[in-house]
């Protein structure tokens, strides 16, 4: 059915047609995974889909922030270097601390902490330039795209930050629980003295970072959906100047929503330490593109006041699975960006000139 049949359509079935429409991500996203099952090898297994859990989280992480920020109408194109600039800042604080004399638990607690402290400083930057400056976000956002790097590549001297305190990787690359067939359960943490056999034989359950990932994108789903400052999101990216008029003080809203983008892509370069053990300028330097894709696939619009963090999630997957789907055939995964900048485009498109095909929110 054809969108101007959808627009001739009344009543019932006018609605039920509309809400097909607006379903096309979960199409689109069914679709690849039947595609990619049938085509691939093993891609239909629980082992796959936590691998696709554990790889989409950057993504989901940038993407997270991201919504924020394009719901309001702007861009944050800073994202992926604030990632690295997170992620160097996290494993030089781990080190030094560790070397003070701080136990490992310590030094990693106080190096988490303190970088998400750190790293609403950008998005403080870039939120003072677009509200107080009046610089464009694309721009301000650009801008502190070269800063971060700029710094991540002082601060790491231009090479990975190793040497990490013992027990890092443990946590990033753990999963929730541990399930040996016949023999033990195990919490958070993969037995230690397995034999080989014992190893191959072991079943794990839910990756810890999509836990921890998953936790706080739902605190701030409650944010965004039921919550006075939610209400005053959608509304400036509505109508800025009526949103004014009601009261609202949107530049100091702006500057908490491009924190909020900067808190998300600072944890997504901490969480990038704890799954591979070291810190590195350019670790969110590929995934900028993806995080503006993933919000727009999901149903957000570039020109503001529609988005939410479910849609977010299903855009991300889309990516993800196509990512992971490609790898599984043996097809280069530069050809994804092929593929994700279509997807972009076509959801753009809808969004432009079939807006009611375009969910909503959440």
């Amino acid at each position: 059915m054809s969108v101007e049949e959808i627009r001739k359509l009344t009543g019932k079935k006018r609605e039920w047609a509309i809400g097909l429409g607006r379903s096309w991500v979960y199409l689109f996203l069914i679709g690849e995974i039947v595609v990619f099952s049938f085509l691939g090898t093993g891609f239909f297994s629980a082992k796959n889909f936590q691998n696709i859990m554990v790889n989409s989280m950057t993504i989901l992480l940038l993407a997270a922030g991201q919504t924020f920020v394009i719901i309001t109408g702007g861009i944050d194109l800073s994202v992926g270097f604030v990632m690295g600039f997170a992620s160097v800042v996290s494993a030089k604080l781990m080190v030094n601390l560790y070397a003070l004399g701080l136990p490992p638990a310590m030094a990693i607690l106080s190096g988490v902490i303190i970088t998400l402290l750190i790293g609403l400083l950008p998005g403080l930057l870039n939120g003072f330039l677009v509200t107080k400056m009046k610089v464009p976000p694309f721009i301000a956002t650009f801008g502190m795209y070269g800063i971060a790097y700029g710094f991540s590549e002082i601060i790491s001297y231009n090479v990975p930050i190793t040497n990490l305190p013992p027990g890092v990787g443990d946590f990033g690359n753990g999963y929730l629980l541990y399930y040996l067939p016949g023999k033990f359960l195990s919490w958070f943490r993969q037995p230690a003295g397995l034999a080989r056999a014992e190893i191959r034989e072991l079943i794990s359950f839910i990756p810890n970072i999509f836990i921890i990932s998953l936790l706080i994108i739902l605190i701030f789903w409650f944010v965004l959906n039921r919550t006075q400052f939610g209400q005053h999101t959608f509304a400036i990216g509505g109508n800025i100047d009526a949103a004014q008029r009601a009261g609202i003080n949107v530049d100091w809203h702006l500057i908490k929503i491009y924190m909020i983008s900067s808190f998300f892509a600072s944890l997504g370069g901490i969480m990038y330490v704890l799954r591979f053990v070291n810190g590195r300028a350019d670790a969110g330097s590929v995934r900028m593109l993806d995080s503006v894709a993933a919000v727009v696939i999901g149903g957000a619009s570039l020109y503001g006041g529609t988005g939410g963090m479910i849609g977010t999630i299903v855009g991300t997957f889309i990516i993800g699975v196509l990512e992971t789907g490609m790898v599984n055939l043996g097809i280069p995964t530069f050809n994804k960006y092929i593929y994700v900048g279509v997807i972009l485009i076509l959801a753009v498109l809808i969004d432009q000139f079939f807006p009611e095909l375009v969910r909503k929110g959440d």
